[in-house]
């Protein structure tokens, strides 16, 4: 998907594209370095290059990211005396030595800019001013170690550090966050310029929250204002969002990551998202001569109001005027001319004279991502079961005389471990009830093989109880309690010390309790589908699978089919709506984490759709391994495909003609010539690669009501709409004259197109 997706980015008028690097991934343990595949990160920088672009690295190595363990080796936890981003020879041992190793792999391709490679921008620790003060006299060694380290590497660009107002020179301070142009203190030197590593298109979503929506509108503001205020690159968190495939995704994180971006999770085109920012970056850089070499100035232009301006010589001028009233429109007066400024926008004149672009005036199409159903696997002889074994004590190898902690335990080698212990009971006949209080995500519990009862965590309640009835045998009892951690944390200072797993356990009877808390344990670290790798071809021939539905159900439980790629070029999609929570894998690939279960306070899953890049896939008979913690039904489980599949346009008399125009209508006035009329509001639709517009749904030239996605015929109305659209189809400027004639002189008129692509 790399050539697609650069490709995408730089027709929407990006020029870098910017990556973490994962140690984690790269170096699963210790010295065993992994740069295969999806791994090539060499690969990733040269196809950058192929396309023309520049590259910024941030090697971090600790990354957050909402990366499980902010993307540190779990390894790092056994080394004696470690203690994770501070003054610690332990640790910055480590770190010099992965940070050179990536350094190094870069220089021997020449990728460095000073190399004549792409490379312009490298970044060494991540957001380190949020801990540093935690780590008391340990912290600010720690920092300037950090920085004279990745100097001293002689890279031949500059180094940044991202929420790190005291950055040692000459390390770049970088600003991280929704509104750099009005929080970011600046530069902490006069020669820096002022970089914003991170402006968040949406943001992370966790389990049982609701995505968090970020306009077109405010994504554009606040970047057009920290170029106006002298910004000189601004990288977009995320760009194009992606997927946390297997276990990579950090605590209580979805799979999914950011598919709000201007490229959603499948690589699509979300507008007018993406759209608004392309026309936004072609306004820039038709002031690049002025804000390159001209001078500086800025004034007010009302309470609220307030203009930046690069003059160059007696041609070159730019000009950003800014309206912060969140309420009204607002006109003001600027070199002796008028200009409306609607709330919360910015104009950006690249002449000084004419609007180009304004932040708040969405010209662009949008577009609807609809879903279709290819292959339902709905058939029961299709699906076999393989129910997962309750180990009891007396199976375990694995022992000791308390509570083992869970990631120190497992390593992270699975999301799973097993708690087991056996005790007498004397009584019969007698109410009992079991509490376990845990520190991990999950808690499912058994008695003497059977289900009794399950709780879990949230991302903001850390600490899951469960409490519940059950009955007990005369004589010896087996309890076995699965822990199970969803994703490692991810931020914090000692992220070493965290803890996780369960932490107190007792047996409530009529005639005592029983604090099993220090007592003789068992542990199994995982599965054993998972250690027999039953999801991948040559695993699942090493267990017997049963027909589905041929037994009681059980908690726990793996499912098996085969299925052929759906046909096209469309993403591919796998629904897992009829789930509850576990994991799922296509040709031994783990698609990621699920937990349709988990639903938001509206109700609904977090998820229920997840991302099968079609290289994952082969024609036929592609293996899908299903685990399933609680109670699904696969039987309703679906593979589709996502497209778009429909493209609108509205676009008033009010709005602004598209910016590549602007270029005409500034040669024609330079020239004192006849002004360039062919500088109109536009309404423009385009359906993606592969698809044309097949039919017009809904077309109006007058005041139609509503928008793209509920609209109807208002009362002025001209009735050529849809014969006048259907003959330009792609391009229609919102002016009488192509309509024929004004169908209500007076009234303002918009253009609303509605397009189906197939």
């Amino acid at each position: 998907m790399w050539p697609s997706l650069i490709a995408k980015a730089k027709a929407g008028g990006l020029d870098v594209i910017e990556t973490l690097v994962f140690w984690n991934l790269h170096e699963p343990q210790p010295e065993q370095f992994d740069f295969s595949g999806q791994r090539d990160i060499v690969r990733f920088i040269k196809e950058i290059q192929a396309q023309g672009l520049y590259a910024c690295i941030r090697i971090g190595p600790f990354i957050q990211g909402e990366w499980s363990y902010g993307g540190l080796p779990f390894w790092l936890h056994d080394i004696p005396g470690i203690v994770y981003r501070s003054d610690n020879e332990p640790f910055k041992y480590q770190m010099k030595k992965f940070v050179s190793k990536i350094v190094n792999m870069m220089k021997a391709e020449k990728l460095y800019a000073s190399q004549g490679g792409p490379i312009i921008l490298s970044q060494i620790e991540n957001e380190y001013g949020m801990v540093e003060a935690a780590f008391r006299d340990k912290g600010p060694p720690y920092l300037r170690w950090a920085a004279e380290m990745a100097v001293g590497l002689q890279t031949g660009v500059p180094w940044v550090m991202c929420k790190q107002n005291n950055a040692p020179d000459p390390v770049i301070n970088a600003c991280n966050g929704r509104r750099c142009g009005e929080t970011f203190p600046g530069p902490n030197s006069p020669n820096k310029p002022a970089i914003w590593t991170e402006n968040w298109t949406s943001f992370y979503q966790v389990y049982g929250d609701e995505p968090d929506i970020r306009s077109a509108e405010d994504i554009a503001f606040h970047v057009a204002l920290f170029i106006a205020k002298k910004g000189s690159y601004v990288n977009y968190y995320m760009y194009h969002g992606g997927t946390n495939f297997g276990r990579t995704a950090a605590a209580y994180l979805l799979t999914s990551y950011y598919d709000q971006a201007p490229l959603d999770e499948y690589g699509l085109f979300r507008q007018p998202k993406w759209g608004h920012l392309k026309e936004l970056h072609a306004a820039i850089k038709f002031c690049l001569n002025p804000m390159l070499s001209g001078v500086y100035t800025s004034m007010a232009l009302g309470k609220s109001q307030e203009a930046f301006v690069y003059r160059g010589n007696s041609v070159d001028c730019a000009a950003f005027l800014v309206n912060n009233d969140t309420r009204k429109t607002v006109v003001v007066t600027f070199q002796d001319s008028l200009y409306e400024l609607p709330p919360k926008s910015i104009s950006i004149l690249p002449d000084c004279k004419t609007v180009a672009f304004n932040t708040a005036k969405l010209s662009t199409q949008y577009n609807t991502r609809a879903v279709e159903t290819s292959k339902k696997l709905d058939s029961i002889v299709k699906w076999e079961e393989y129910k997962e074994t309750i180990p009891t004590f007396d199976d375990t190898s694995l022992r000791a005389d308390m509570l083992l902690e869970h990631m120190n335990t497992t390593k992270d080698n699975s999301d799973y471990l097993w708690y087991t212990f056996r005790f007498q009971n004397d009584f019969s006949d007698a109410e009992y009830v079991l509490n376990v209080t845990s520190s991990a995500h999950v808690l499912h519990a058994f008695v003497n093989g059977s289900f009794v009862g399950s709780t879990h965590g949230s991302f903001k309640t850390k600490t899951p109880i469960l409490e519940i009835k059950i009955t007990l045998n005369k004589g010896t009892n087996y309890i076995s309690l699965l822990s199970g951690m969803v994703g490692l944390p991810d931020s914090g200072a000692y992220l070493e010390r965290r803890v996780a797993g369960i932490n107190t356990v007792k047996v409530k009877g009529e005639h005592e309790i029983k604090d099993f808390t220090r007592y003789s344990w068992g542990y199994q670290v995982g599965l054993l589908g998972e250690k027999l790798q039953v999801y991948t071809d040559s695993g699942s021939n090493k267990v017997k699978w049963n027909t589905y539905g041929s037994s009681t159900h059980q908690r726990l439980t793996w499912y098996r089919t085969l299925f052929d790629a759906p046909a096209g070029k469309d993403p591919v999609t796998l629904n897992l709506e009829s789930m509850g929570k576990g994991e799922a894998w296509i040709n031994g690939q783990s698609i990621g984490r699920y937990w349709v279960s988990f639903l938001t306070p509206k109700g609904i899953p977090s998820q229920t759709r997840y991302n099968v890049p079609r290289s994952f896939l082969k024609r036929t008979d592609n293996l899908l391994i299903i685990l399933e913690e609680e109670n699904g039904y696969p039987l309703g489980i679906s593979i589709d495909t996502i497209s778009i599949t429909k493209v609108c346009g509205h676009v008033s008399e009010s709005h602004l003609p598209p910016v590549i125009s602007w270029q005409g209508q500034n040669k024609t006035e330079h020239n004192n010539s006849k002004k360039h009329h062919g500088r109109r509001p536009k309404v423009q639709l385009q359906c993606p690669p592969g698809r044309n517009i097949s039919r017009i749904l809904f077309a109006s030239y007058g005041n139609p009501t509503g928008d793209c996605e509920n609209n109807a015929i208002g009362s002025c109305h001209s009735f050529t709409s849809l014969p006048t659209i259907e003959e330009r189809i792609c391009t229609i400027p919102v002016w009488s004259k192509k309509f024929g004639n004004d169908p209500c002189p007076g009234i303002p008129k918009t253009l609303l197109v509605d397009a189906q692509c197939t």
